[in-house]
């Protein structure tokens, strides 16, 4: 690849990134982000698709049917553009995935930053996070499951703003799961911890709060599921542990 051709593949596209939702039944649960990462999300634009943290997020949902993934998943690696440019799309089951902030943040067009809380707290980005909670009520949201301090604050600010008339969905707040929010969970801020141990806790608690907030495993096809899983689990380590980039 040449010079000018990597950096045509490193730069920031920016693009929104909308809520994702499935085709249809209910959908009690909302995972929400910070942002699209900028090899993740912002090439795929599909949320935490590509993403660092999406690993171990698509993993926890992937073990309790919440989301079907591309058997040829195997033969890429964990990439957004790359998913893009192959036409790869999760299909997802009982939950809905979105971000605080809905497009990857950054000054120059190629390194991402954190985004600012003016950003998030905009009239129109809070406008648009509203309305996806306002349309998943109609759905049967019960809860929101956040990823990281950024997340969290965000949504309960959203909660805050809906109707008087509009049923208040739980929030169960979680670490994000990059290294960095992995070892901040655990004692000593990681000291002594082996960063596999933490990702598998990780995947245990999303599993536990998503279970807990209504999301019923035996309300779809597991005969179909575990078709789709045991092709991608068998062929490959890629959702779960190869090589990837981005941060979010």
């Amino acid at each position: 690849m040449t010079v000018s051709a990597t950096k045509a593949a490193a730069r920031i596209l920016g693009t929104p990134v909308p809520l994702l939702v499935p085709a249809k039944g209910s959908v009690p649960v909302l995972l929400l982000g910070e942002a699209p990462g900028p090899r993740g999300a912002d090439k795929s634009r599909i949320p935490f698709f590509g993403d660092r943290a999406g690993v171990h997020l698509y993993a926890a949902l992937e073990e309790i049917g919440a989301v079907l993934l591309p058997p040829e998943l195997r033969e890429l690696p964990w990439d957004g553009a790359r998913f893009f440019a192959a036409g790869l799309k999760p299909v997802l089951r009982g939950v809905a995935l979105g971000n605080a902030f809905d497009h990857c943040p950054t000054d120059d067009g190629l390194h991402f930053r954190t985004p600012h809380k003016r950003e998030i707290e905009s009239r129109d980005n809070m406008a648009r996070l509203v309305a996806d909670i306002l349309q998943l009520n109609l759905r049967g949201l019960c809860g929101v499951v956040t990823l990281g301090k950024v997340a969290a604050r965000t949504a309960s600010l959203c909660i805050e703003s809906l109707p008087a008339e509009t049923p208040t969905p739980r929030h169960i707040a979680l670490p994000h799961p990059s290294a960095q929010g992995l070892l901040s969970m655990a004692p000593n801020r990681g000291k002594g911890s082996k960063l596999a141990d933490l990702e598998a806790r990780w995947v245990a608690m999303c599993k536990e709060a998503v279970l807990s907030l209504g999301y019923k495993p035996s309300d779809y096809d597991q005969s179909q599921h575990s078709r789709v899983l045991t092709e991608s689990r068998n062929n490959s380590q890629l959702v779960i542990g190869a090589p990837h980039t981005g941060t979010h």
